[in-house]
C-alpha cells in the first residue's frame, strides 16, 4: 500500500511541476508579446510620420532623392515584416534606424531646412517617438532575457522542445547605426 502512494505522490509532483514550468513558459511568452506590442504602437506613429518628414525634406534637397528613396523603401519593408514575426521587424527596425538618420544629417546640411518650423516640428515628433521606443525597447529586452535565460536553463531548458519554448532576439541598435552619419554632396 505504501509503494502505491509513493508513486501517486511521485505522480503528483511531476504533474505540478509540469503545471509550473509550462504556465513559465506561457507567463514569458505572453510578456514578451506585450512588450513588442508597446514597440510595435510607436512603431506604427513612426512609420505615419516619415512620409511627412520625406515630404518636408524634398522641397530642400530635392538632389538628394536616393536618400530619400532609401528612407522611404526602408519604411515600406519594415511595414511589410508579418506582425508575429518579432526577430524579422527587429531587422527591418535596425535598417529604418539607419536610413532615419540620413534625413536629419540632410537637415544639418541644409540650414533653410533646418529652420523650417514643419521639419522641426516632425522632428521633435520623431525624437518623442524614438524616446518611448527607447523605453519600450528596454522593457522589451528585459522580458526577453527573463523569456531566454528560464528556456535555456533548468527545469525550463528539460520541457522547452515540449512546451513549444520560443527563443526571441534582443531589439539591439546595430553598429552601422552608432557610426556617425556622413553626407556628401558629389
Amino acid at each position: 500500500m505504501s509503494v502505491i502512494f509513493l508513486l501517486i505522490g511521485i505522480l503528483v509532483v511531476v504533474g505540478l511541476l509540469l503545471v509550473i514550468v509550462y504556465n513559465r513558459f506561457v507567463k514569458n511568452r505572453n510578456m514578451v508579446k506585450d512588450a513588442w506590442s508597446n514597440i510595435d504602437v510607436a512603431l506604427k506613429r513612426r512609420y505615419d510620420l516619415i512620409p511627412n518628414l520625406v515630404e518636408t525634406v524634398k522641397g530642400y534637397a530635392a538632389h538628394e532623392k536616393t536618400t530619400l528613396e532609401r528612407v522611404i523603401q526602408a519604411r515600406n519593408a519594415a511595414i511589410a515584416v508579418p506582425s508575429d514575426d518579432i526577430n524579422a521587424q527587429i531587422k527591418a527596425e535596425n535598417q529604418l534606424q539607419q536610413t532615419l538618420r540620413s534625413i536629419f544629417a540632410l537637415g544639418e546640411a541644409y540650414p533653410d531646412l533646418k529652420a523650417n518650423t514643419n521639419f522641426l516640428d516632425l522632428q521633435q515628433k520623431l525624437n518623442e517617438i524614438e524616446e518611448n521606443l527607447e523605453r519600450s525597447r528596454r522593457y522589451y529586452n528585459g522580458t526577453v532575457r527573463e523569456n531566454n535565460t528560464y528556456g535555456e536553463s533548468l527545469p525550463g531548458v528539460l520541457f522547452a522542445g515540449m512546451f513549444g519554448y520560443q527563443h526571441f532576439d534582443y531589439f539591439e541598435v546595430d553598429e552601422t547605426s552608432r557610426e556617425n552619419v556622413r553626407v556628401s554632396f558629389d
